[in-house]
């Protein structure tokens, strides 16, 4: 009774009464969206969206229509849901930006799922039988579609921090610069500074939140968080130099001034050296795994040491030994380099170049050493060996602590404390080569510290030396002071003196007022000069770029070529190719091409076609909630590159193709495929699947792939894949040393669509095995297995028998069943709808058990009935799941958090209990543990999976046993489906309830 009283409740609450709570929270919500502290644009658009509903609302309120139970049955949701966008949105306006940062993906996937919601709530008004006008009714239909559309992600920095995390944590790695940079990356994302003060307090509030997740008994998160830290305190900026000082110094001084040898067991039996990577084979014997692989790939199975028989593909890492060895070297290298710092202020000149020579290995060698090396408080004595006479001392000691200063910051507060230390440095520039050379780079570094930087500048001469070095005929130099010049220019001081000097005015003088031939060394030298991405991003923010184009639709040939050269060469900056779009170079750069077709011209060709290609890769670096930039939208000019194709050289043809492969990954992706289907693309590049230079055919494939993926032009594909293009693909796949052409090349045969004429193409000529064998033999290219599943699916349709036991006699389905366990969610959906199709047949291939005659004494005993099926089965003469071992891996599938391999898994599971086989079939998904999760997808924003489930335990629930012992844990998951669900969901809960006696047959929810 109380089910029915809830149910009733919910649906007699007046709208009228919810209406003013559902406004009066979308306007707290669009006041606290300015202050969330992190997705701000995703933030506003769900405001946007939302305040879209008020005037719906208000609407509805005046009408005399409230007391509808469908329509209080929506306001409920939408109060639920705007609730819950409320309290995430406060939440995200309090709590500690790293925190929000590492829950990014889920802050996203919370508020599409609201939308997505209330979208469904708004879908559910009876607008038919509301008196609305046109215009309001417009608008409804309006805003739920855009709400269906819109898809909130995290952006592509914060994607890529996030995998940096998961990455480090799972390498251990204790390297200090990726942690640095990690730091920087994160400090970016949620707009703080660098400085380590501030880093440092944003880190310690991140650990307060440790113990908030503790309170709320979450420990998975604790322990989550915790990792994190562990991760990030490995930066500079998580603790001060004199805290690491003291840390280490203790560790230091505990160790003797001794160096131990190391034990007998640290060395490999093979190589008689101290092993690095140990790993222990079959017969428990511990070898460097380099050797051992090559004791293998030289023909040899037996054990170096017990000479006994080994298996070859079992190599365990021994952790605890490398461990031991790691720590052994560690105290070494302690030791050594706390030895040294007196032998480095010694009077012989050979003693402090062996020095100095033996903290140059040290640093090479790991980067733990580095931070050692800081803290033995080398760097004022190495900065005091700047002003000896020799100049090879002088060399070494800038090459050592310009390696002590990448991407540390504890290395540079350092130096930037110690007496005339910068100074010194500056002294360099006025040397010889090789030291001015070295003193660059090292300043280059420095003035990544704000604080240094401005120092920098303000040593008397260091400007005008570094302008003098940036017009030097040594380019690495040259860069370097061109770089460092730029990271100075933020001071008023330095840019009087830098403009003394004419830098700034230089380049883009000469590109825009300057004769032809200086024109074209300028462009030339854009074109050649390998520049840093600041370099890039910096003369393209001074205005470069119009200058360029300018050459590019006005110049002669020449001009044109060096101009298209270093556009190529600054495009390859994303940001820069975006700004290059947004500034029009599209139209000059198509039109160089198309009317530039001479076979003297090739080479400007090649360049420009290269241009357009980086611009669209361009493309791929817009963030997800921003406006996606025009690019190749003209139908006429999509035909016209394309058509290119059949005229041009390798080079150009490989460069149109990934232009297009790369746009059909953008934004812009559906328009650009539906294009290229409406032109001869298929056809072209069914011929360029044949061509013999390998590189434009792996292309070709890899866009043929692409194309055909998800089949929606069914009829263009079919026309053109014939039996001859089919034994192409299988070829390709056959002989291919690119595993992303075979993956690609796996696809076509994936995604072509069903067609029982193309299938038996490919197993008369033999695709099973080829296919099979990539699986078989353990490929580790996520792509490859997912596109090899999916192609072996063609072969386990029901309605071919034959296929289905050739595919089931090649031991496809205990290695699906593997796969279940180990594979990509994809390749899970894949390999779970096969085993689903296999089922299908299962029923009238299951053999009966024979009768039993004579003395049972003297009979063989009686072959085990299958608890599904009733009868005899195995794997291979009837496909049995269970036989197979299926369920139990189908059942672990349920628990994802994929929706699509869940539904798959689903619906193989449920082949067990259809028609007749209902009562055993539900027998074995009980002992399975299946009914739990099929009850969950009550609760999920799934629809099809919703449906799925429903009907399976509507089916269940006709038995007792079934519905005596589920339906309790089902009966809250089903009332709330009769308030929320569609029309079809709403009934099947209903009847679900009914068989619960829970509600009566004649309720209204039927």
């Amino acid at each position: 009774m109380l089910a029915v009283d809830l149910v009733s409740n919910a649906a007699s609450a007046p709208a009228s009464e919810i209406i003013s709570q559902i406004v009066e929270a979308i306007f707290e919500i669009s006041a606290a969206a300015r202050d969330v502290l992190v997705k701000k644009d995703t933030f506003k658009e769900l405001s946007t969206y939302l305040e879209g509903i008020v005037p719906i609302l208000k609407e509805l309120n005046k009408k005399a229509v409230l007391h509808s139970e469908s329509l209080n049955n929506v306001m409920a949701i939408l109060n639920r849901e705007i609730r819950g966008a409320k309290q995430l949105t406060l939440e995200c306006r309090k709590r500690n930006k790293v925190y929000l940062l590492m829950h990014c993906r889920t802050i996203v996937k919370r508020l599409g799922d609201i939308m997505k919601e209330i979208s469904r709530a708004l879908g559910l008004l009876p607008l038919s039988s509301l008196d609305l006008s046109s215009g309001i009714i417009e608008e409804i239909e309006k805003l739920c579609d855009n709400m269906q559309r819109a898809e909130f992600r995290a952006a592509i920095s914060e994607e890529e921090i996030l995998d940096k995390i998961e990455s480090g944590i799972q390498e251990r790695n204790v390297d200090r610069s990726y942690a640095n940079n990690l730091v920087v990356l994160i400090a970016g994302a949620i707009g703080i500074s660098t400085e380590r003060s501030v880093l440092k307090k944003e880190l310690e509030e991140f650990r307060n939140e440790i113990e908030n997740a503790r309170l709320r008994k979450d420990q998975a998160e604790a322990i989550q968080m915790e990792q994190i830290i562990a991760l990030l305190e490995r930066a500079d900026a998580a603790s001060s130099s004199k805290e690491k000082e003291i840390k280490y110094m203790i560790k230091r001084n505990s160790l003797g001034a001794q160096p131990l040898e190391p034990l007998q067991s640290f060395y490999c039996p093979i190589t008689r050296d101290v092993m690095m990577d140990p790993v222990e084979t079959s017969s428990g014997q511990t070898f460097e795994r380099s050797a051992i692989e090559k004791w293998f790939a030289d023909g040899n199975k037996l054990c170096p040491l017990t000479m006994t028989s080994l298996d070859t593909s079992i190599l365990r890492p021994n952790k605890t030994l490398r461990q031991s060895i790691e720590e052994w070297k560690d105290r070494n290298s302690m030791i050594m380099i706390g030895s040294l710092k007196s032998k480095l202020q010694s009077e012989e000149e050979e003693e402090v170049l062996h020095c100095l020579g033996d903290l140059l290995d040290l640093c090479k060698e790991r980067e733990l050493h580095k931070e050692w090396i800081i803290l033995e408080n080398y760097i004022p004595i190495l900065i005091q060996l700047l002003g000896v006479k020799t100049p090879e001392i002088r060399n070494n000691a800038l090459l050592v602590l310009c390696i002590l200063v990448k991407d540390g910051d504890d290395a540079k507060e350092r130096i930037a404390i110690v007496d005339n230390g910068i100074e010194s440095i500056v002294r360099s520039l006025g040397r010889r080569v090789e030291e001015r050379k070295l003193a660059v780079a090292l300043l280059l570094e420095l003035s990544k510290s704000n604080l240094i930087r401005e120092y920098i500048g303000k040593v008397q001469g260091c400007i005008l030396l570094l302008v003098t070095m940036s017009n030097s005929d040594d380019n690495r130099a040259a860069r370097d002071a061109q770089e460092l010049l730029e990271n100075l220019s933020f001071s008023d001081e330095n840019v009087i003196q830098m403009a003394k000097a004419n830098y700034f005015k230089h380049l883009l003088q000469r590109l825009t007022t300057g004769p032809e031939d200086v024109k074209i060394v300028m462009a030339s030298n854009l074109a050649e000069m390998e520049l840093t991405d600041h370099n890039k991003e910096s003369l393209v923010e001074g205005g470069v770029m119009s200058p360029l184009l300018y050459m590019v639709s006005h110049g002669d040939i020449p001009i044109q070529m060096v101009a298209v050269r270093a556009l190529r060469n600054l495009s390859s900056l994303p940001k820069n190719g975006l700004q290059m779009i947004r500034e029009g170079a599209e139209r000059p750069l198509l039109d160089l091409l198309f009317l530039n077709l001479s076979p003297s011209l090739s080479s400007l060709r090649e360049y420009t076609a290269a241009t357009i290609m980086q611009l669209s890769m361009s493309m791929a670096s817009q963030e997800s909630n921003q406006t996606p930039i025009p690019f190749l939208e003209s139908d006429e000019d999509i035909v016209k590159l394309f058509s290119l194709i059949s005229l041009m050289g390798p080079n150009v043809q490989q460069s149109i193709i990934r232009t297009f492969q790369t746009l059909c990954q953008s934004p812009s992706a559906t328009s650009i495929k539906s294009k290229l289907m409406q032109s001869s693309v298929l056809q072209v590049l069914v011929q360029l699947c044949e061509n013999d230079d390998l590189n434009l055919r792996a292309n070709a494939v890899k866009l043929f792939s692409c194309l055909v993926e998800r089949g929606s032009e069914v009829t263009t594909i079919l026309e053109h894949v014939n039996q001859k293009c089919i034994e192409t693909i299988l070829k390709i796949i056959k002989t291919s040393d690119d595993e992303e052409e075979i993956a690609s090349a796996m696809g076509i045969i994936s995604n072509i669509p069903e067609n029982p004429e193309i299938t038996q193409w490919l197993m008369d000529d033999g695709a099973l095995p080829v296919i099979l064998n990539f699986l078989q033999n353990g490929s580790h290219r996520n792509q490859l297995i997912e596109n090899a599943v999916g192609a072996i699916c063609r072969f386990t349709a029901p309605t071919n028998l034959e296929w289905q036991k050739s595919a089931a006699e090649a031991g496809i389905i205990p290695l699906f069943v593997r796969l279940l366990e180990s594979g990509t969610s994809l390749t899970k959906e894949r390999a779970a709808i096969s085993l689903s199709l296999f089922s299908k047949s299962s029923p009238r291939l299951s053999r009966s058990s024979p009768n039993r005659k004579g003395f049972c004494c003297f009979s063989a005993p009686p072959e085990t009935r299958c608890p599904v099926h009733g009868g005899i089965c195995g794997i291979v003469s009837s496909f049995c799941l269970v036989e197979a071992g299926a369920v139990g891996p189908l059942v672990r599938i349920l628990g994802e958090p994929d929706p699509r391999a869940c539904e798959a898994s689903l619906d193989a599971l449920l082949t067990l209990i259809e028609g007749e086989r209902l009562q055993m079939g539900s027998k074995v998904l009980t002992d399975a543990n299946a009914i739990p999760p099929i009850i969950k997808f009550l609760v999920q924003p799934y629809p099809s999976l919703q449906e799925k489930a429903l009907h399976a335990l509507e089916r269940m629930f006709r038995l007792l046993e079934f519905k005596q012992k589920f339906g309790g844990s089902a009966q809250m998951p089903l009332v709330d489906l009769t308030q929320r669900g569609s029309g079809s969901v709403k009934s099947m809960a209903a009847r679900i309830l009914a068989h619960l006696n829970v509600l009566h047959d004649q309720s209204s929810y039927f």
